[in-house]
């Protein structure tokens, strides 16, 4: 059961790290699928099931893609994430924790963050939020929205932050087919040409004077400075008490559908104006109050099943349904067990959330009386008497013909032949080795001409035959064949990683390799029982090892005689010159990619961390000064912060002195 569980964890992953690329690709080339605060719900879901992801990691490092031609340019202040509040309890754990005097009520406006940063009075640069430190520089486009005023009053130098809305009567005039406002104003502000900006308008909440903390004193001052400047500003108002916040939430939730703009929860601060903490990546003295997740109810008509790797995922098909502003026809299932565990069966009539307005999913089945016979719903009238039908649950695979396994968490092709397995491990060992060059679309291409079946066939690859294909060229297939062909000492960990094993991630193998199975030789020679042995091994994870082993023994022995890639030797005792020490990487090295550091550190027997802890020995960062959450907490428990070349020279040092056998603490 522990595997099937880390499975679907991995699966969970899979998706979220897929949603995640996609939303901040399609973000950069101008037209955003979802908000900023749907897209660090899903960021937030990610980073607490697999902190280490590297998409995780590279969200906002400052590694934005310039896909869309804009100039970068750099925020005055952050523009971070906030944390958030999905129901009145966990408010007022909030206002407990923060224990605030006064409490200030802002809409929160759903369109696209942009901040307006003005030198003596005049407009000189506009800014959309990027990655919450450096955005695209859309100024020319800025200057056409209504909201934006281009010289001020008086000589401030600073920034005010706003968001670029669109009205719904806009939107259903003029760009309906867009899903929403949203939408529409996304694509429409990064538009390189600017056409249809005069459309969108700027709503400010927020500023800050450069270089003067107390400029404003309080957050109601703040806004009505704003409004004297002549900025569009959005609904403010004070209360004393959480209660009354609540309640305030509540009458907003009801009269929202009326108002001109789309808000999807308010926010909450303190009262006074606290510059140190809207500094954060992530204040800690304001809050996002969302409203309550959509729900509507439907017929479900349909089951499809979703192929992934080896896995079969049930999708179930309803009767459109609108949720969170987009029509909603396809809600996940999760897995067979839910479908018996909730009893669906095709007509059942069923309840379908969208969890953090993003994934559709069935919750469960609708409430007697959910749909009534008057629902504006397609087919309601026939809910009550819908004739239903059971489910009917793949039993044999469509590749390959092999019975499948029903685990109740997963339902699975077992056959380690089938194709579709071949294809996922070839693409989990580009994905271990990081050959980003290597295109899934590109891999599959070549798996499915038979060129690719085995991963000892990446290393048969020429040039001159991947220059024929799809999008690739003469230098294209170079860089492609290049990237393939650099010569790769990984730990043993990694290598056998590589190969897929079912539930057999690289940190099982490292706890093998530090229990002494070390070698191949001495991994293969293993017996279930003596694996079974290790600490949180078990006796499902080591069978998985061991058959693993057995069945890919030519195919991993292929690799290495290649002679590119290679396995490294145990260190012997007493010659690792890190050993004990821990590092935690943040933001993008240089000169290397943060695998092939913390490869490095591993060898010398340092552990990677993905977060900081009180036990780190050192936090490597691009920006020692920055004020990122990781540095901030860094400081706070002692822990040194180090640069890039100050770590090139620490690893350097202790790979040189390595080589002479140190005792342990020489270098330090």
């Amino acid at each position: 059961m522990k595997s099937d569980k880390n499975h679907a964890v991995s699966e969970r992953q899979k998706t979220l790290e897929k949603l995640i690329a996609k939303y901040q690709q399609s973000y950069y080339g101008g037209e955003a699928e979802i908000s900023d605060g749907e897209f660090d719900l899903l960021w937030d879901e990610l980073r607490s099931l697999a902190p280490d992801s590297p998409v995780i990691q590279k969200v906002g490092t400052g590694d934005s893609p310039d896909v869309d031609g804009f100039p970068k340019a750099k925020h005055l202040i952050p523009m971070g994430s906030q944390d958030k509040a999905a129901n009145p309890e966990e408010f007022r754990a909030w206002a407990r924790k923060t224990a605030l005097a006064k409490f200030v009520v802002q809409y929160k406006l759903d369109g696209a963050s942009l901040e307006l940063q003005y030198e003596k009075g005049a407009l000189v640069r506009a800014v959309t939020r990027g990655d919450g430190i450096t955005g695209d520089e859309i100024t020319a486009n800025a200057r056409r929205m209504a909201g934006v005023p281009v010289k001020l009053d008086l000589p401030f130098t600073g920034g005010v932050r706003g968001e670029v809305v669109m009205a719904r009567e806009v939107w259903r005039s003029k760009y309906a087919s867009k899903a929403n406002c949203r939408n529409a104003a996304n694509g429409i502000m990064r538009r390189k040409d600017g056409a249809g900006c005069e459309d969108l308008r700027l709503i400010a909440y927020d500023a800050a004077a450069f270089g003067n903390d107390g400029y404003f004193p309080d957050e109601m001052q703040k806004i009505a400075w704003l409004g004297k400047r002549g900025f569009q500003t959005a609904f403010t108002k004070m209360f004393a008490d959480a209660e009354d916040v609540i309640a305030c939430r509540e009458e907003v939730a009801e009269a929202r559908e009326g108002l001109p703009f789309d808000i999807d929860g308010l926010v909450v601060k303190d009262f006074a104006t606290d510059m140190a903490d809207l500094r954060r990546a992530r204040p800690e003295r304001q809050i996002a109050f969302k409203f309550e997740l959509e729900t509507a109810f439907s017929i479900l008509r349909q089951v499809e099943w979703s192929e992934s790797g080896a896995t079969y995922t049930p999708i179930g098909v309803v009767d459109p349904v609108r949720l969170a502003g987009t029509t909603v026809q396809r809600a996940n299932l999760n897995n067979p067990g839910m479908i018996r565990a909730l009893g669906l069966k095709i007509g059942s009539a069923v309840s379908v959330v969208k969890r953090g307005e993003i994934i559709p999913k069935i919750e469960g089945l609708a409430p007697d009386g959910a749909l009534p016979v008057n629902s504006p719903m397609p087919h309601a009238e026939n809910a009550k008497n819908c004739r239903e039908r059971e489910i009917e649950i793949p039993s044999r695979c469509a590749v390959c013909g092999a019975d499948l396994v029903d685990a109740d968490t997963r339902l699975y092709c077992p056959n380690a032949a089938c194709p579709k397995r071949l294809l996922h491990r070839l693409e989990k060992w580009v994905s271990v080795l990081d050959i980003r060059e290597l295109g899934e679309k590109l891999l599959r291409q070549l798996f499915e001409k038979g060129r690719v079946r085995k991963i000892a066939d990446l290393y048969t690859l020429e040039a001159e035959e991947l220059a024929a294909y799809e999008r690739m060229g003469e230098l294209s297939a170079a860089k492609v064949i290049r990237h393939i062909r650099t010569k790769r000492e990984l730990s043993l960990a990694a290598f056998v990683a590589g190969f897929d094993f079912e539930g057999v991630a690289e940190t099982i193998m490292e706890k093998a390799a530090a229990a002494g199975f070390n070698t191949m030789e001495k991994l293969r020679a293993a017996s279930v029982e003596d694996l079974a042995a290790v600490y949180m091994l078990g006796e499902i994870t080591a069978k998985a090892i061991v058959e693993g082993l057995a069945a890919a023994a030519a195919e991993m022995d292929a690799v290495l005689a290649a002679g590119i890639i290679g396995i490294a030797a145990p260190p012997a005792e007493g010659t690792q010159a890190l050993c004990g020490l821990s590092f935690c990487f943040t933001g993008e090295l240089a000169s290397m990619k943060r695998g092939q550091a913390e490869q490095r550190i591993k060898a010398q027997g340092a552990s990677a961390k993905s977060s900081v802890v009180k036990d780190l020995s050192y936090l490597v960062t691009n920006d020692p000064k920055s004020g990122s959450a990781k540095n901030k907490k860094a400081r706070e428990l002692g822990i040194p912060i180090i640069g890039e070349e100050e770590f090139l020279s620490l690893i350097a040092k202790a790979e040189n002195a390595a080589a002479e056998s140190p005792k342990q603490g020489e270098l330090f």
